[in-house]
Protein backbone atom coordinates (compact mmCIF):
# COMPACT_ATOMS: atom_id res chain seq x y z
CA UNK A 1 0.00 0.00 0.00
CA UNK A 2 1.35 3.39 -0.88
CA UNK A 3 2.68 5.67 1.96
CA UNK A 4 3.74 9.38 2.07
CA UNK A 5 6.96 9.25 3.69
CA UNK A 6 9.23 12.39 4.68
CA UNK A 7 12.96 12.48 4.64
CA UNK A 8 15.01 14.45 6.60
CA UNK A 9 18.21 15.30 4.84
CA UNK A 10 20.03 14.43 1.75
CA UNK A 11 22.89 12.81 2.59
CA UNK A 12 23.97 9.53 0.95
CA UNK A 13 21.83 7.54 3.29
CA UNK A 14 18.90 9.93 2.76
CA UNK A 15 19.50 9.67 -1.23
CA UNK A 16 19.85 6.04 -0.88
CA UNK A 17 16.51 4.99 1.34
CA UNK A 18 14.49 7.67 -1.07
CA UNK A 19 15.69 5.96 -4.05
CA UNK A 20 14.13 1.83 -2.27
CA UNK A 21 10.96 3.40 -1.10
CA UNK A 22 10.04 5.24 -4.10
CA UNK A 23 10.76 2.22 -5.97
CA UNK A 24 8.79 0.20 -3.88
CA UNK A 25 5.66 2.91 -5.17
CA UNK A 26 5.68 5.76 -1.91
CA UNK A 27 5.69 9.54 -2.36
CA UNK A 28 8.65 10.55 -1.12
CA UNK A 29 10.00 13.77 -0.29
CA UNK A 30 13.18 14.62 1.02
CA UNK A 31 13.76 18.14 3.03
CA UNK A 32 17.19 19.50 3.03
CA UNK A 33 18.06 22.38 5.42
CA UNK A 34 20.82 23.50 3.34
CA UNK A 35 20.54 25.13 -0.36
CA UNK A 36 22.44 22.17 -1.89
CA UNK A 37 21.66 18.73 -1.55
CA UNK A 38 24.29 16.07 -0.19
CA UNK A 39 24.70 16.72 3.42
CA UNK A 40 28.14 16.15 4.40
CA UNK A 41 29.72 15.18 0.46
CA UNK A 42 28.94 19.03 -0.43
CA UNK A 43 31.03 21.24 -3.11
CA UNK A 44 33.02 24.29 -2.87
CA UNK A 45 33.39 26.25 -6.04
CA UNK A 46 35.90 29.32 -6.22
CA UNK A 47 37.42 31.14 -9.02
CA UNK A 48 37.47 28.16 -11.21
CA UNK A 49 38.54 25.61 -8.51
CA UNK A 50 36.10 22.87 -7.39
CA UNK A 51 36.40 20.82 -4.37
CA UNK A 52 34.58 18.47 -2.54
CA UNK A 53 33.66 19.61 0.96
CA UNK A 54 33.36 16.12 2.46
CA UNK A 55 34.63 12.86 1.71
CA UNK A 56 37.37 12.32 -0.55
CA UNK A 57 38.01 8.98 -1.02
CA UNK A 58 35.74 6.16 -3.02
CA UNK A 59 36.90 2.55 -1.78
CA UNK A 60 34.66 -0.25 -2.13
CA UNK A 61 33.10 0.07 -5.72
CA UNK A 62 31.68 -2.91 -5.90
CA UNK A 63 28.96 -1.79 -2.93
CA UNK A 64 28.01 1.10 -5.28
CA UNK A 65 27.63 -1.26 -8.08
CA UNK A 66 25.29 -3.32 -5.49
CA UNK A 67 23.45 -0.26 -5.06
CA UNK A 68 22.84 1.10 -8.77
CA UNK A 69 22.39 -2.16 -10.06
CA UNK A 70 19.30 -2.69 -7.21
CA UNK A 71 17.58 -0.30 -9.63
CA UNK A 72 19.23 -1.89 -13.29
CA UNK A 73 21.57 1.12 -13.89
CA UNK A 74 25.36 0.89 -12.99
CA UNK A 75 27.67 3.99 -11.91
CA UNK A 76 29.09 4.05 -15.52
CA UNK A 77 25.68 5.43 -16.23
CA UNK A 78 26.37 8.51 -14.06
CA UNK A 79 30.03 8.90 -13.81
CA UNK A 80 33.34 8.53 -15.13
CA UNK A 81 35.43 6.15 -12.10
CA UNK A 82 39.43 5.99 -12.25
CA UNK A 83 41.68 3.73 -10.47
CA UNK A 84 44.37 5.60 -8.88
CA UNK A 85 47.96 4.82 -9.43
CA UNK A 86 49.50 5.30 -7.18
CA UNK A 87 46.49 5.24 -4.34
CA UNK A 88 48.23 7.16 -2.22
CA UNK A 89 51.74 7.87 -0.74
CA UNK A 90 52.82 7.91 3.17
CA UNK A 91 55.47 10.47 4.16
CA UNK A 92 57.65 9.60 7.34
CA UNK A 93 60.27 12.34 7.23
CA UNK A 94 61.66 14.54 4.87
CA UNK A 95 62.24 13.20 1.34
CA UNK A 96 60.81 9.82 2.81
CA UNK A 97 57.60 8.52 1.90
CA UNK A 98 56.47 5.04 0.70
CA UNK A 99 54.11 4.71 -1.74
CA UNK A 100 50.81 2.62 -2.22
CA UNK A 101 49.99 1.45 -5.86
CA UNK A 102 47.24 0.02 -7.83
CA UNK A 103 47.79 -3.57 -7.08
CA UNK A 104 48.61 -6.07 -4.36
CA UNK A 105 51.74 -7.42 -6.45
CA UNK A 106 53.13 -4.08 -6.34
CA UNK A 107 52.10 -3.62 -2.50
CA UNK A 108 53.90 -6.66 -1.84
CA UNK A 109 57.19 -5.23 -3.44
CA UNK A 110 56.90 -1.68 -1.92
CA UNK A 111 56.56 -4.47 1.33
CA UNK A 112 59.49 -6.88 1.06
CA UNK A 113 61.73 -3.33 0.01
CA UNK A 114 60.94 -1.83 3.44
CA UNK A 115 61.56 -5.21 5.41
CA UNK A 116 62.69 -8.27 3.86
CA UNK A 117 59.98 -11.33 4.24
CA UNK A 118 57.02 -8.86 5.08
CA UNK A 119 55.24 -9.64 1.66
CA UNK A 120 54.82 -13.10 2.73
CA UNK A 121 53.08 -11.73 6.40
CA UNK A 122 50.71 -9.47 4.31
CA UNK A 123 49.96 -11.64 1.85
CA UNK A 124 48.39 -13.98 4.78
CA UNK A 125 46.96 -10.73 6.19
CA UNK A 126 45.58 -10.08 3.20
CA UNK A 127 43.93 -13.15 2.42
CA UNK A 128 42.15 -12.98 5.84
CA UNK A 129 41.30 -10.04 5.28
CA UNK A 130 39.56 -10.73 1.93
CA UNK A 131 37.58 -13.42 3.79
CA UNK A 132 36.13 -10.95 6.17
CA UNK A 133 35.53 -8.67 3.33
CA UNK A 134 33.19 -11.64 1.63
CA UNK A 135 31.64 -12.11 5.01
CA UNK A 136 31.01 -8.38 5.95
CA UNK A 137 30.47 -6.78 3.02
CA UNK A 138 28.72 -9.23 1.02
CA UNK A 139 26.33 -10.01 4.30
CA UNK A 140 26.89 -8.39 7.64
CA UNK A 141 26.41 -5.28 6.64
CA UNK A 142 23.37 -5.69 4.83
CA UNK A 143 21.75 -6.90 8.23
CA UNK A 144 19.30 -4.20 10.16
CA UNK A 145 20.73 -4.62 13.30
CA UNK A 146 17.67 -5.55 15.63
CA UNK A 147 18.86 -8.84 17.14
CA UNK A 148 22.14 -10.13 18.21
CA UNK A 149 21.32 -13.38 16.27
CA UNK A 150 21.94 -12.07 13.26
CA UNK A 151 25.77 -11.54 13.66
CA UNK A 152 25.81 -15.42 15.02
CA UNK A 153 26.07 -17.55 11.41
CA UNK A 154 28.60 -20.66 10.66
CA UNK A 155 30.88 -18.58 9.66
CA UNK A 156 31.26 -15.93 12.12
CA UNK A 157 31.32 -18.64 15.06
CA UNK A 158 34.38 -19.96 13.78
CA UNK A 159 35.65 -16.13 13.56
CA UNK A 160 34.77 -15.18 17.17
CA UNK A 161 38.51 -14.74 18.21
CA UNK A 162 38.53 -11.68 15.63
CA UNK A 163 36.05 -9.98 18.21
CA UNK A 164 37.75 -10.11 20.88
CA UNK A 165 41.62 -9.13 19.41
CA UNK A 166 41.90 -5.86 18.01
CA UNK A 167 43.70 -4.42 14.47
CA UNK A 168 46.59 -3.27 16.33
CA UNK A 169 47.62 -6.16 18.18
CA UNK A 170 47.24 -8.34 14.96
CA UNK A 171 49.28 -6.04 13.03
CA UNK A 172 51.74 -5.70 15.21
CA UNK A 173 52.09 -9.25 16.15
CA UNK A 174 53.22 -9.77 12.67
CA UNK A 175 55.05 -6.47 11.57
CA UNK A 176 57.61 -5.15 13.63
CA UNK A 177 58.03 -2.49 10.98
CA UNK A 178 56.96 0.79 12.08
CA UNK A 179 56.02 1.99 9.17
CA UNK A 180 54.42 -0.97 7.76
CA UNK A 181 52.21 -1.18 10.48
CA UNK A 182 51.33 2.26 10.71
CA UNK A 183 49.98 1.54 6.81
CA UNK A 184 48.64 -1.44 7.67
CA UNK A 185 46.55 0.25 10.46
CA UNK A 186 45.61 3.51 8.58
CA UNK A 187 42.52 1.85 6.98
CA UNK A 188 40.29 1.45 9.96
CA UNK A 189 40.57 5.16 10.90
CA UNK A 190 37.56 5.30 8.27
CA UNK A 191 35.41 3.42 10.97
CA UNK A 192 36.57 6.55 13.48
CA UNK A 193 37.84 4.46 16.16
CA UNK A 194 41.62 3.84 17.27
CA UNK A 195 43.18 0.65 16.11
CA UNK A 196 44.06 -0.63 19.48
CA UNK A 197 40.01 -0.13 19.71
CA UNK A 198 38.61 -1.86 16.64
CA UNK A 199 38.39 -5.62 16.42
CA UNK A 200 40.33 -8.12 14.24
CA UNK A 201 37.52 -8.42 12.14
CA UNK A 202 37.54 -4.93 10.78
CA UNK A 203 40.96 -5.93 8.88
CA UNK A 204 38.10 -6.46 5.91
CA UNK A 205 39.20 -2.66 5.04
CA UNK A 206 42.67 -3.55 4.43
CA UNK A 207 41.62 -5.89 1.65
CA UNK A 208 39.23 -2.69 0.69
CA UNK A 209 42.30 -0.61 0.25
CA UNK A 210 45.34 -2.85 -1.38
CA UNK A 211 42.99 -5.96 -2.55
CA UNK A 212 40.44 -3.33 -4.19
CA UNK A 213 42.09 0.07 -4.11
CA UNK A 214 41.46 3.84 -4.91
CA UNK A 215 39.05 4.70 -7.01
CA UNK A 216 38.41 9.01 -7.97
CA UNK A 217 35.32 9.73 -10.03
CA UNK A 218 36.19 12.25 -12.83
CA UNK A 219 34.71 15.78 -11.24
CA UNK A 220 34.67 14.56 -8.00
CA UNK A 221 32.65 12.93 -5.45
CA UNK A 222 29.81 15.35 -5.59
CA UNK A 223 29.48 13.31 -9.02
CA UNK A 224 28.28 10.20 -7.11
CA UNK A 225 25.75 12.99 -5.17
CA UNK A 226 24.28 14.14 -8.19
CA UNK A 227 23.87 10.11 -9.65
CA UNK A 228 22.02 9.42 -6.36
CA UNK A 229 19.68 13.01 -6.89
CA UNK A 230 19.26 11.85 -10.93
CA UNK A 231 18.05 8.23 -10.05
CA UNK A 232 15.85 9.49 -6.94
CA UNK A 233 13.97 11.81 -9.20
CA UNK A 234 13.42 9.47 -12.01
CA UNK A 235 11.82 7.22 -9.55
CA UNK A 236 9.56 10.08 -8.52
CA UNK A 237 11.18 11.38 -5.16
CA UNK A 238 10.93 15.10 -4.59
CA UNK A 239 13.54 17.56 -3.01
CA UNK A 240 13.29 20.57 -0.80
CA UNK A 241 15.98 22.48 -0.04
CA UNK A 242 16.44 25.07 2.17
CA UNK A 243 13.91 23.43 4.38
CA UNK A 244 15.34 22.84 8.10
CA UNK A 245 12.98 20.80 10.39
CA UNK A 246 11.22 22.52 13.04
CA UNK A 247 9.71 19.68 14.73
CA UNK A 248 8.90 16.27 14.19
CA UNK A 249 4.78 16.02 14.96
CA UNK A 250 3.53 12.92 17.23
CA UNK A 251 0.10 12.31 17.28
CA UNK A 252 -0.95 8.96 20.20
CA UNK A 253 2.40 7.51 19.54
CA UNK A 254 2.67 8.07 16.11
CA UNK A 255 4.78 10.13 13.93
CA UNK A 256 1.94 11.97 12.15
CA UNK A 257 4.24 15.01 9.81
CA UNK A 258 6.80 17.48 10.40
CA UNK A 259 7.28 20.65 10.81
CA UNK A 260 9.46 22.99 8.31
CA UNK A 261 9.82 26.86 7.89
CA UNK A 262 6.33 27.05 10.00
CA UNK A 263 4.62 24.80 7.41
CA UNK A 264 2.84 21.39 8.46
CA UNK A 265 3.50 18.45 6.31
CA UNK A 266 1.49 15.41 7.30
CA UNK A 267 2.84 11.97 6.08
CA UNK A 268 2.44 8.42 6.87
CA UNK A 269 6.12 7.91 8.01
CA UNK A 270 8.72 9.74 8.97
CA UNK A 271 12.77 9.48 8.31
CA UNK A 272 15.58 11.01 9.35
CA UNK A 273 18.89 10.80 7.71
CA UNK A 274 19.83 13.76 9.96
CA UNK A 275 22.04 13.73 12.86
CA UNK A 276 20.28 11.19 14.84
CA UNK A 277 21.31 12.92 17.96
CA UNK A 278 19.52 16.35 16.10
CA UNK A 279 16.60 14.35 15.08
CA UNK A 280 15.81 13.18 18.65
CA UNK A 281 15.70 16.91 20.00
CA UNK A 282 13.00 17.70 17.45
CA UNK A 283 10.51 15.34 19.46
CA UNK A 284 8.96 16.28 22.96
CA UNK A 285 11.27 14.46 25.55
CA UNK A 286 9.07 11.69 26.12
CA UNK A 287 9.13 10.31 23.00
CA UNK A 288 13.34 10.66 22.74
CA UNK A 289 14.82 6.95 22.81
CA UNK A 290 18.34 8.08 23.93
CA UNK A 291 19.45 10.36 26.67
CA UNK A 292 21.81 12.89 26.84
CA UNK A 293 23.93 10.62 28.87
CA UNK A 294 23.60 8.19 26.59
CA UNK A 295 25.05 10.16 23.59
CA UNK A 296 28.13 11.71 26.32
CA UNK A 297 29.11 8.16 26.57
CA UNK A 298 29.72 6.90 23.33
CA UNK A 299 32.72 7.00 21.57
CA UNK A 300 32.23 9.11 18.49
CA UNK A 301 34.64 9.48 15.30
CA UNK A 302 36.66 12.80 15.24
CA UNK A 303 35.99 15.71 13.82
CA UNK A 304 38.32 17.95 11.81
CA UNK A 305 39.67 21.28 10.78
CA UNK A 306 39.52 21.54 7.16
CA UNK A 307 41.66 23.79 4.34
CA UNK A 308 40.62 23.90 0.95
CA UNK A 309 43.81 25.65 -1.17
CA UNK A 310 43.78 27.16 -4.38
CA UNK A 311 47.22 27.14 -5.38
CA UNK A 312 48.84 29.23 -8.51
CA UNK A 313 51.33 26.80 -9.62
CA UNK A 314 51.75 22.23 -10.02
CA UNK A 315 53.11 20.90 -6.84
CA UNK A 316 55.42 18.54 -6.55
CA UNK A 317 56.47 15.55 -4.57
CA UNK A 318 52.66 14.68 -3.48
CA UNK A 319 50.18 12.21 -5.24
CA UNK A 320 46.18 12.67 -5.31
CA UNK A 321 46.05 11.18 -1.99
CA UNK A 322 49.46 11.95 0.52
CA UNK A 323 48.97 11.20 4.08
CA UNK A 324 51.94 12.80 6.96
CA UNK A 325 52.40 10.46 9.73
CA UNK A 326 55.78 12.10 10.37
CA UNK A 327 54.71 12.32 14.03
CA UNK A 328 53.29 10.23 16.68
CA UNK A 329 50.34 8.87 16.16
CA UNK A 330 49.62 7.43 19.43
CA UNK A 331 50.14 10.70 20.93
CA UNK A 332 47.60 12.77 18.83
CA UNK A 333 44.90 9.38 19.04
CA UNK A 334 45.06 10.44 22.73
CA UNK A 335 43.99 13.96 22.22
CA UNK A 336 41.26 13.07 20.60
CA UNK A 337 39.90 10.05 22.21
CA UNK A 338 41.28 9.88 25.57
CA UNK A 339 42.12 13.82 26.82
CA UNK A 340 40.34 15.65 24.11
CA UNK A 341 42.31 19.00 23.24
CA UNK A 342 43.79 20.69 20.24
CA UNK A 343 47.21 18.14 19.42
CA UNK A 344 50.78 19.65 19.80
CA UNK A 345 51.44 18.05 16.64
CA UNK A 346 49.30 16.57 14.62
CA UNK A 347 48.99 13.97 11.60
CA UNK A 348 47.73 15.06 8.77
CA UNK A 349 46.16 14.23 5.43
CA UNK A 350 45.93 16.31 1.95
CA UNK A 351 44.31 15.40 -0.95
CA UNK A 352 45.44 17.00 -4.52
CA UNK A 353 42.22 16.25 -6.88
CA UNK A 354 43.75 18.74 -9.44
CA UNK A 355 46.90 16.14 -9.95
CA UNK A 356 44.13 13.80 -11.91
CA UNK A 357 41.07 15.51 -12.88
CA UNK A 358 41.60 18.65 -14.57
CA UNK A 359 38.24 20.08 -13.87
CA UNK A 360 39.02 20.78 -10.19
CA UNK A 361 41.56 23.50 -11.22
CA UNK A 362 42.57 26.19 -13.56
CA UNK A 363 45.25 24.98 -16.14
CA UNK A 364 48.58 24.84 -14.57
CA UNK A 365 46.91 25.47 -11.09
CA UNK A 366 46.38 22.71 -8.16
CA UNK A 367 43.34 22.39 -5.68
CA UNK A 368 44.63 21.00 -2.64
CA UNK A 369 42.42 19.96 0.46
CA UNK A 370 44.04 19.63 4.16
CA UNK A 371 42.55 17.53 6.66
CA UNK A 372 43.44 17.40 10.75
CA UNK A 373 40.98 14.92 12.49
CA UNK A 374 40.50 16.60 15.76
CA UNK A 375 38.20 15.32 18.90
CA UNK A 376 34.75 16.21 18.55
CA UNK A 377 33.15 19.22 20.95
CA UNK A 378 36.60 20.99 21.39
CA UNK A 379 36.76 25.37 20.93
CA UNK A 380 36.90 26.81 17.21
CA UNK A 381 37.96 29.68 16.40
CA UNK A 382 39.65 31.49 13.48
CA UNK A 383 42.75 32.03 15.42
CA UNK A 384 43.15 28.04 15.94
CA UNK A 385 42.78 27.67 13.04
CA UNK A 386 45.28 30.07 11.50
CA UNK A 387 47.88 28.96 13.73
CA UNK A 388 47.12 24.98 12.63
CA UNK A 389 47.41 25.79 8.93
CA UNK A 390 50.50 27.51 10.00
CA UNK A 391 51.95 24.24 11.36
CA UNK A 392 50.50 21.66 8.85
CA UNK A 393 52.09 24.60 5.91
CA UNK A 394 55.32 24.67 7.44
CA UNK A 395 55.61 20.84 7.81
CA UNK A 396 54.13 20.18 4.48
CA UNK A 397 56.99 22.78 3.10
CA UNK A 398 59.92 20.79 4.88
CA UNK A 399 58.47 17.11 4.34
CA UNK A 400 57.81 17.99 0.49
CA UNK A 401 60.95 19.72 -0.16
CA UNK A 402 59.28 22.52 -1.77
CA UNK A 403 57.69 26.49 -1.00
CA UNK A 404 54.04 26.81 -1.69
CA UNK A 405 53.28 29.56 1.19
CA UNK A 406 54.03 32.40 -1.65
CA UNK A 407 51.79 30.48 -4.36
CA UNK A 408 48.15 30.24 -2.17
CA UNK A 409 45.93 32.02 -3.72
CA UNK A 410 43.15 31.50 -1.27
CA UNK A 411 41.91 28.95 1.31
CA UNK A 412 38.73 28.46 3.05
CA UNK A 413 38.34 26.57 6.42
CA UNK A 414 35.80 24.02 7.58
CA UNK A 415 35.80 22.80 11.29
CA UNK A 416 33.65 22.32 14.21
CA UNK A 417 31.52 25.32 14.22
CA UNK A 418 30.97 24.57 10.94
CA UNK A 419 29.83 20.48 11.55
CA UNK A 420 27.47 21.49 13.76
CA UNK A 421 26.09 24.69 12.09
CA UNK A 422 25.97 23.39 8.67
CA UNK A 423 24.76 19.29 9.95
CA UNK A 424 23.47 19.91 13.09
CA UNK A 425 26.12 17.35 13.86
CA UNK A 426 26.27 16.11 17.38
CA UNK A 427 29.32 17.89 19.06
CA UNK A 428 30.65 18.77 15.57
CA UNK A 429 32.20 15.12 14.93
CA UNK A 430 32.43 14.60 11.01
CA UNK A 431 32.35 10.55 11.07
CA UNK A 432 29.77 9.70 12.95
CA UNK A 433 30.05 7.13 15.59
CA UNK A 434 32.71 4.95 15.63
CA UNK A 435 32.66 1.50 15.07
CA UNK A 436 34.10 -0.26 18.19
CA UNK A 437 33.20 -3.66 19.61
CA UNK A 438 30.46 -2.19 21.85
CA UNK A 439 29.48 0.22 19.34
CA UNK A 440 28.73 -2.37 16.64
CA UNK A 441 25.38 -3.95 14.82
CA UNK A 442 22.58 -3.98 17.33
CA UNK A 443 24.46 -2.09 19.49
CA UNK A 444 24.54 1.15 17.58
CA UNK A 445 21.24 3.11 17.91
CA UNK A 446 18.50 1.47 16.15
CA UNK A 447 16.85 2.13 12.83
CA UNK A 448 13.76 2.12 14.18
CA UNK A 449 12.32 3.66 16.86
CA UNK A 450 11.55 2.01 20.43
CA UNK A 451 9.01 4.76 21.08
CA UNK A 452 7.08 6.30 18.04
CA UNK A 453 5.73 4.24 15.57
CA UNK A 454 6.43 5.33 11.93
CA UNK A 455 9.38 7.01 13.00
CA UNK A 456 13.10 5.85 11.49
CA UNK A 457 16.90 6.85 11.45
CA UNK A 458 19.28 6.10 9.14
CA UNK A 459 23.12 7.02 8.59
CA UNK A 460 26.62 7.07 10.21
CA UNK A 461 25.41 7.14 13.77
CA UNK A 462 23.47 4.10 13.04
CA UNK A 463 24.12 0.58 11.24
CA UNK A 464 26.10 -0.28 10.00
CA UNK A 465 28.27 2.51 10.74
CA UNK A 466 30.13 5.25 9.20
CA UNK A 467 31.57 6.16 5.78
CA UNK A 468 30.11 6.49 2.22
CA UNK A 469 29.28 2.92 1.11
CA UNK A 470 28.08 1.90 4.87
CA UNK A 471 25.65 4.91 4.53
CA UNK A 472 24.24 3.44 1.24
CA UNK A 473 23.31 0.69 2.63
CA UNK A 474 22.25 1.75 5.60
CA UNK A 475 19.33 3.41 3.40
CA UNK A 476 18.76 0.15 2.09
CA UNK A 477 18.59 -1.34 5.34
CA UNK A 478 15.97 1.47 6.83
CA UNK A 479 13.81 0.95 3.80
CA UNK A 480 13.55 -2.56 4.13
CA UNK A 481 12.72 -2.54 7.52
CA UNK A 482 10.00 -0.04 6.44
CA UNK A 483 8.68 -1.90 3.90
CA UNK A 484 8.73 -5.22 6.34
CA UNK A 485 6.65 -3.20 9.16
CA UNK A 486 4.17 -1.12 6.60
CA UNK A 487 3.54 -3.86 3.81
Amino acid sequence: MKKTIHILGSGFSSLSAACYLAQSGNEVTIFEKNATIGGRARQLKKDGFTFDIGPTWYWMPDVFERFFNDFKTKPSDYYTLEKLNPAYSVYFGKDDYITIEDTIEKIYSAFEKEEAGSSKKLKKFIDNAQNNYDVAIKDLVYRPGVSPLELVTPVTIKKISQFLSTIKRDVRKEFKNERLAQILEFPVLFLGAKPSNTPSFYSFMNYADFGIGTFHPKKGMYQVVLAMEALAKSLGVIIKTESPIDKIIVDNGKATGIISNGETYTADIILSGADYHHSETLLDKKYRQYSEKYWSKKTFAPSSLLFYVGFDKKLKNVNHHTLFFDVDFDVHAQDIYDDPKWPENPLFYASFPSITDDSSAPNGKEAGIFLIPLAPGIEDNETLREQYFEKIITRFENLTSQKVRGSILFKESFCVNDFTKDYNSYKGNAYGMANTLLQTAFLRPNLKSSKVDNLYFTGQLTVPGPGVPPALISGKLVAGLIKKHHN
